[in-house]
């Protein structure tokens, strides 16, 4: 019990009694995590939490008021936007970093180059087995991150051309537990922030040219837009907050604070 005590002190740390709240995207979790971490160092006055369950559940906690900024990897909803008016919310979005979207499989798998559209056919279903896209004679098992994820919605959006997803795809509650499922399972697929890339996964080229070219998702190639999966990651807050959060957003927009997104495996947005 002390041990906890000490870890959650050290985590949160003190500060004068102004208490920041910050929930929400998975993706942008462990980029909160190394800003709250090195801005509570720089200021004694600070107390910061910083815990993730997806985009949907950081600006569902916006809207009911349990937390002052809600980190999101995907635009906020219509539904959302009402439902916020409806609670009096007056909102701000703030981009504080870019992100490149990766689709990854089990090292072990021959194929390394995938369209959008063998991406969609695979993520919908029409597409089950490796040996149509050149690779073995294998199972092709799906990982998805959970409904709520606003990297579930993005690659929704922006790879599959809105088409449902497969009903035998796999939801999973967090992105590293995609990387671990798609490590251990030979046929397995999945989706990933690029900060999440690990030597127990491989990362897809990715064409949106009808395989003309394929384009790795690396810093590099999300820095200079050739890699076509790149999105923004946004914080959200209500703006009679604006006060109490302003200190912690300036310095994660700093100099110091977007080298730190680099540090993590995001792009700049400064």
């Amino acid at each position: 019990m002390k041990k906890l005590v000490l870890i959650v002190f050290a985590i949160v740390s003190v500060m004068g009694g102004m208490a920041q709240k910050i929930k929400g995207s998975d993706t942008v979790l462990p980029l909160s995590q190394k800003e709250a971490e090195q801005f509570i160092k720089n200021s004694s006055m600070a107390r910061v939490t910083v815990t993730g369950g997806g985009s949907g559940v950081g600006i569902a906690a916006l809207i009911d008021g349990t937390t002052e900024i809600a980190q999101a990897s995907r635009k906020i909803k219509m539904d959302e936007k009402m439902k916020l008016k409806e609670a009096g919310v007056s909102y701000k979005e703030v981009i504080i970093a870019n992100d490149a979207l990766a689709v990854v499989v089990n090292p072990k798998n021959k194929v390394s180059n995938l369209t959008r559209e063998q991406l969609e056919g695979i993520f919908t279903g029409k597409i089950n087995n490796w040996k149509a896209l050149g690779g073995d004679d294998m199972k092709i098992v799906v990982y998805s991150r959970e409904t709520s994820s606003g990297t579930y919605e993005f690659f929704k959006d922006h790879v599959m051309n809105r088409k449902n997803f497969a009903l035998d795809v796999l939801s999973m509650p967090a992105t590293g537990a995609i990387i671990q499922s798609v490590g251990q399972t030979a046929g397995a697929i999945g989706y990933v922030g690029l900060a999440y890339l690990h030597p127990s996964v491989k990362a897809i080229h990715v064409s949106y040219n009808k395989g003309k070219t394929y384009i790795e998702p690396s810093m590099a190639t999300a820095v200079n837009k050739t890699y076509p999966v790149v999105r923004p990651l946004m914080y959200y807050y209500n703006s009679k907050d604006e006060s109490k959060v302003k200190k912690y957003i300036d310095y994660v927009l700093s100099p110091e604070g977007q080298k730190i997104v680099e540090q993590v495996g995001y792009i700049p947005v400064k």
